[in-house]
């Protein structure tokens, strides 16, 4: 039974923002409960204003809610604020669609995207009187369920969640609850229900699994019946799913508040240091004609004046070119902008900037991610320091005072001398501008620390220590402060956290427990996060933190080895020992590397290799 409304508008007199839990927006989906078999609740771990932002959970919200059978409903994070208050009203969280309390839903799908927002979940869960653990949810809970890419590691969240779905989820949401339909039907109990999950290709039942340990950890769980498959493969899509037209628009201002198109996904670059553009391969586009479109019925749907193209590496779509006169020639004299969200460093890249910035010239952002070239061959990001200097004479030379600049610190092999590479580049852009544009230019540089991330050839190795990822910041600050250069850089703490949750495994779910009893919340927001909260939760736990931070043997089982994103092991230990030897690998539209995704995608689609851009030999 769905909330009260006079109790919800009593609730928002109590908050800040009223407007993140009141729903009520422009192109909201509203079913009638009483005509439908199957009920989701889609949860995001973090605010409103952040998880109204993530597309993936817009087209899951879609899909769903095309099926007459089934329902998809909305709830984010709540501050502290609403948790009070709900807490002080004795009242569950709500979905914003009806306002059904958590626990009255059939299913609850969390989206991980970032590993800081864990904590968000218990707490969710909680506040939506839902048990914590798995194990100790009765018949009529909801059946907590995962996806995104924190799901391609669901071992440190393996207690919390009935079952993980690993991949690309536009069809396999549906396969899942149909299982679910028909356990409703059938009167199955949970035990059935999450046996015939694990049949759904692409879905981990942890429960199905033993993880045991090992000589220095946990080892890769195994199946414990016969139900479970041994590895779980990634679900893939062939071809992209239709455009949501009618986006939900949001009641307030959003971190990206304007229309978003898909124009394609996964990459082709192949940069080591990079797990999304492991686990999105392969690459498919959408074609040109279906994205005009799609802008076309968004704008005139929603009245946004700017949309953004999403993707990976925007510039690399096929049509781009096309795509953005297109699109500016129908919609720019009504005052419409156009983003591009991750642009390659070339001079093309930056002609096309220029092309949807003729009357006002934001800043352009590249990522060079090392500072001398040694280093950038060992990562494969197939930059050259000419192809940077060319971009920056390009910007400046038309018009452009800004540009932001993305370095990594930390990579494997990283020395001294390649942060002071960083360093001398930095100052080589700025004088280049000085001199170019006549007056004072503006380089923002941010300085991540590298977190070695699961399924890219980079898993076996090492977070960087602290004192050497401190002592280049330093050495970076000394070399390139002063007039017309900006540096930020990441929290060592908050990367060391990332790099222990993201690498965990199942010992991990007590730690981020008891880091949430403590008072853990909202992780991944600086004036939030506790780290002395964690570091107590590994001592009461009794876990050592150095093993998930201090890397392993190459080619070691990990605790994510049932999972495959699939690509393989034989490839990423290849990509690896080029990196050792400095060694790059071509682009895969121009030639593929054999590293098993198309081979993947044909299993199940044997097809599918007609639809993308190149067939593995």
């Amino acid at each position: 039974m769905s909330i009260d409304r006079d109790v919800i508008r009593r609730l928002l007199t109590r908050v800040e923002r009223p407007a993140r839990y009141a729903g009520g927006e422009l192109h909201a989906i509203i079913k009638d409960w009483e005509q439908v078999e199957v009920t989701l609740a889609l949860a995001y771990p973090d605010v409103y204003e952040i998880g109204m932002s993530n597309l993936g959970l817009a087209l899951l919200y879609d899909g769903v809610n095309q099926q007459p059978w089934a329902l998809a409903e909305r709830v984010y994070a709540p501050w502290d604020d609403l948790a009070q208050a709900l807490a002080e009203e004795n009242v569950p969280l709500y979905s914003l669609e009806t306002f059904h309390p958590l626990n009255e839903f059939d299913v609850l799908g969390f989206s991980l995207q970032h590993e800081l927002t864990y904590t968000n979940i218990l707490s969710m869960l909680a506040l939506g009187r839902i048990p914590l653990r798995a194990a100790e949810r009765a018949e009529d809970d909801p059946l907590v369920i995962a996806g995104g890419s924190g799901a391609y590691n669901p071992e440190p969240l393996a207690g919390f969640f009935d079952a993980f779905f690993v991949g690309e989820g536009e069809q396999a949401l549906a396969e899942l609850l149909q299982q679910v339909r028909r356990a409703k039907a059938d009167g199955w109990d949970r035990q059935t229900l999450l046996r015939a999950l694990a049949q759904v290709p692409g879905t981990y039942v942890p429960a199905l699994y033993e993880a045991a340990p090992g000589p220095h950890g946990t080892l890769p769980p195994h199946p414990n019946c016969a139900a479970a498959p041994d590895v779980i493969t990634k679900r893939i899509v062939p071809e992209l799913p239709p455009v949501p037209t009618r986006p939900i628009v949001p009641a307030m201002r959003v971190v990206h508040d304007r229309a978003m198109v898909e124009i394609q996904r996964g990459c082709s670059r192949g940069c080591r240091f990079c797990q999304a553009g492991m686990i999105y391969r392969p690459i498919r586009e959408r074609p040109v004609h279906e994205i005009v479109s799609a802008v076309d019925q968004i704008l005139a749907n929603t009245g946004y004046d700017e949309v953004s193209f999403v993707s990976l590496s925007s510039s690399d779509h096929s049509g781009i070119g096309e795509l953005v006169a297109e699109t500016l020639e129908r919609h720019g004299a009504h005052g419409v902008g156009v983003s591009l969200p991750s642009l390659r460093t070339d001079a093309f890249s930056v002609g096309l900037a220029e092309s949807i910035q003729q009357t006002r010239k934001a800043g352009l952002t590249f990522a060079p991610e090392a500072g001398s070239q040694r280093l950038r061959d060992v990562i494969n990001k197939g930059v050259t320091e000419q192809d940077l200097i060319e971009t920056a004479t390009a910007a400046f030379g038309r018009g452009w005072n800004r540009i932001k600049l993305y370095f990594m610190l930390g990579l494997p092999t990283e020395t001294d001398e390649d942060a002071l590479e960083i360093a001398r580049l930095i100052t080589t852009i700025r004088d280049l501008g000085r001199k170019l544009r006549g007056r004072r230019v503006e380089i923002s540089v941010s300085l991540s620390t590298f977190v070695p991330k699961p399924h890219t050839p980079f898993q076996w190795e090492p977070l960087a220590s602290q004192e050497d990822v401190l002592r280049r910041q330093r050495l970076i600050r000394e070399r390139a402060g002063g007039r017309g250069i900006k540096l930020s850089w990441s929290d060592w703490d908050a990367t060391w956290l990332e790099a222990l949750i993201s690498r965990g495994d199942r010992r991990l779910d007590a730690v981020i427990q008891a880091a949430w009893e403590r008072g853990a919340r909202f992780d991944a927001w600086q004036e939030r996060f506790r780290p002395e909260l964690w570091r107590e939760a590994l001592t009461a736990c009794g876990v050592d933190p150095c093993w998930y931070i201090d890397g392993w043997q190459p080619g070691a089982p990990l605790a994510w080895s049932h999972i495959s994103a699939g690509v393989t092991e034989t490839f990423l230990l290849r990509e690896r020992q080029r990196a050792i030897e400095g060694g790059i690998s071509a682009d895969c539209r121009q030639q593929c590397h054999a590293c098993g995704i198309l081979t993947t995608l044909g299993e199940r689609y044997p097809d599918a290799h007609q639809r993308v851009a190149w067939e593995c030999p």
